[in-house]
């Protein structure tokens, strides 16, 4: 009798569980008729607004620069987990500050790809695989309003009152909130950052109007980091038109664009760890190392990493140096922090990457967070030196540059090299002059000026090795 109490009670508890489940998939059925979403297998929404650039702020911790946005269109295909983002953007604040291609002049148009497990750009004519920002479009995608109830009934979202609760391992989380139509009117999403860790995103949708069969809103918002990143007015929506977007060859075939692809020793004990978009600089002193940079994540960081104990096997790497805190510039940092070098960023930062190094990453964990350590941050003003008493590395300050504030970059004076980031990124060989030229490469040309700095070749973080001829050059001097 025993036993067959106990089994009784648990069948009512599966059985009880079973209408749990039943009703919760019924609540977000519920929510997909009530934006017409049980057939909508693709869905292209068009219009305009105002665009900031994530993760390119001016001062460190602060909002995202701002561009208008005369156009914007995305092309989702829930079928094939697709989606293509077409924007055009213009400059809105002047003098510029922060990054994001600033200054704009004219019209920017940029496309955006997601299919699958791929993620790439436009670059020309030729796509480019951008496996960094996967994370992020796969969660744009899940996260427009019909995008995320179709999730949610197909990964088994949890339903309390009326929040929808979703979950993508390793890509992000978010909840749901319904409005009293059963519209999705806001999405509380945390995105892995290598960054900060765990990053908040909100959106939140509005003023939802009937286009043929569905319901869409015609104001959407966005934030990360509690920053505003979007404000969409909507002006057109298209449902199951054809929307086929299949990644090329050529992203289909790269394996990791992230290792270093070559180390070219520049003088003694100067390497140019270069490969991919973002390159690094190895220097080695009497009874340690530096490097200069840790770009884009933890996937480039530990390449990094792994081929600075290559090139000097026998010594310890002490210092990290960051030219500034952009999130392509500063996203390798954490996994340097795990390993216990000590970064050296400028005064105005220090504080954002104490922060940046203390928060918790969840979804996507990290090096950092795996290992248990906080990470040591030291601080340069206008200029620190490094010596070991035969070799000196000085870290300058580039003063009045828009790109950033605590803009830093290293020269070897004796070696006569100069290490700079986004200042300057070399044109092609031959190619024409911009006209006119960008204010940030002539900042950094009048602070080689100020500064009285000896420079023979450039070693930018974008691009490739050039004389200090060639940044003239780019500046009509």
């Amino acid at each position: 009798m025993r036993r067959l109490s106990i089994g009784l009670v648990a069948l009512g508890l599966l059985t009880a569980c079973a209408a749990s489940v039943q009703e919760q998939r019924a609540a977000i059925e519920g929510a997909a008729r009530s934006l017409g979403a049980t057939d909508v297998k693709s869905i292209e929404y068009t219009g305009n607004g105002v665009w900031y650039q994530v993760g390119q702020a001016k001062t460190a911790g602060q909002r995202w620069p701002r561009f208008n946005l005369p156009s914007y269109t995305r092309a989702v295909n829930y079928e094939t987990a697709s989606l293509r983002d077409t924007i055009v953007r213009t400059q809105a604040e002047n003098p510029p500050g922060g990054g994001g291609g600033q200054p704009v002049r004219g019209e920017l148009r940029q496309v955006f790809y997601l299919n699958g497990e791929h993620a790439w750009n436009v670059v020309g004519d030729a796509p480019v695989a951008s496996p960094i920002t996967l994370a992020d479009r796969q969660m744009q995608l899940w996260t427009t309003p019909h995008g995320f109830i179709r999730a949610a009934l197909a990964r088994g979202g949890t339903v309390s009152g009326r929040t929808i609760s979703l979950t993508v391992p390793g890509r992000f989380t978010g909840r749901g909130t319904l409005n009293a139509e059963g519209l999705l009117e806001k999405v509380e999403a945390t995105l892995p950052s290598p960054v900060v860790g765990d990053m908040p995103v909100e959106i939140s949708y509005a003023d939802y109007k009937a286009f043929g069969p569905v319901k869409f809103p015609t104001r959407i918002r966005q934030s990360y980091g509690g920053f505003p990143s979007l404000e969409l007015t909507v002006t057109d929506v298209k449902v199951n038109a054809p929307v086929d977007v299949t990644a090329p060859d050529p992203v289909r075939a790269t394996v990791s664009p992230y290792a270093p692809t070559k180390s070219d020793k520049v003088a003694n004990g100067v390497w140019y760890v270069t490969g991919g978009t973002h390159h690094s600089v190895v220097i080695e002193m009497a009874d340690h190392v530096i490097v200069v940079e840790a770009p884009l994540n933890d996937q480039r960081a530990l390449a990094v990493l792994g081929e600075t104990r290559r090139l000097v096997p026998t010594k310890p790497l002490r210092y990290v140096i960051v030219t500034h805190h952009h999130y392509d510039h500063s996203g390798g940092l954490r996994a340097f922090a795990a390993e216990g070098v000590t970064v050296i960023a400028h005064e105005s930062s220090r504080a954002f990457y104490e922060r940046a190094f203390a928060n918790a990453a969840t979804v996507d964990p990290d090096q950092l967070s795996r290992g248990g350590r906080r990470g040591a941050v030291e601080a340069v003003g206008e200029r620190r030196t490094l010596t070991d008493g035969a070799r000196v590395v000085d870290i300058h300050l580039l003063k009045d540059n828009g790109h950033a504030d605590g803009f830093l970059m290293v020269h070897l004076p004796a070696e006569k090299l100069l290490v700079e980031a986004d200042a300057f990124s070399p044109l092609a060989p031959n190619a024409p002059v911009p006209t006119p030229p960008s204010p940030y490469t002539v900042n950094l040309a009048d602070n080689i000026t100020r500064l009285k700095l000896a420079v023979d070749q450039i070693l930018p973080i974008h691009g490739r090795m050039v004389p200090l001829a060639e940044l003239h050059r780019t500046i009509g001097r």
